[in-house]
Order: structure tokens, then sequence, then C-alpha cells
């Protein structure tokens, strides 16, 4: 729940800022889409794997040190993957045409 949670806040923030883009840029070539696009797709992969990693520690069993492993960092890239692309699917086939 932590990795869907924190990979969807960062998607929301990113798909925003790449619909804001889009409105306001409207006649913005494919070459500056692709690297928006690009780019927010990196940023949400990025940042929900580091911020899952950060929200996930292994049990600590009887210690009271928490372990983070790569594998946290995984979960959330993995959980990232389908979020950044729904939050895409929505932005601009749900949000875009009722703001224009």
């Amino acid at each position: 729940m932590r990795a869907v949670a924190s990979s969807l806040g960062v998607a929301v923030v990113l798909g925003a800022a790449v619909l804001a883009y889009d409105l306001t840029a409207p006649s913005a070539d494919a070459q500056g889409r692709a690297v928006v696009g690009f780019l927010y797709v990196l940023g949400v992969l990025v940042a929900g794997s580091l911020l899952t990693w950060l929200a996930v520690p292994l049990p600590r069993g009887s210690g009271a040190r928490a372990v983070r492993t790569p594998w946290s960092a995984a979960l959330g890239l993995f959980a990232a993957i389908p979020i950044a692309y729904l939050v895409l699917i929505v932005a601009f086939q749900v949000i875009k045409p009722l703001l224009t």
C-alpha cells in the first residue's frame, strides 16, 4: 500500500505539471513533448522507488534498527510503472477534454 501511495502521489503532481505544460504550450513540437514525457516517467520511477525505499523497511524482529534493502526500491519501481501510465491516461483522456 505504501509503494502505491508514494508512487501515486508523485505521479499526480508530475502529471498535473505535464498537463499544464501541454495546455499552455499547444504549439509545442513533438520533440518537446517527448522530452517532457520522458522526464515525467523518469521522475515517477525514481521518486516512487526512493520514497518506497524510505517508507518500507524490512521487519525488525528483535532489533531496534530498521533495515532497508534494494528490494524495497524494486517494489516501488514495479508499482510506479503502471501508475505512471494510468495517471497519464486519466490526465489526457479524461481531464484534458474537460478543460478544452
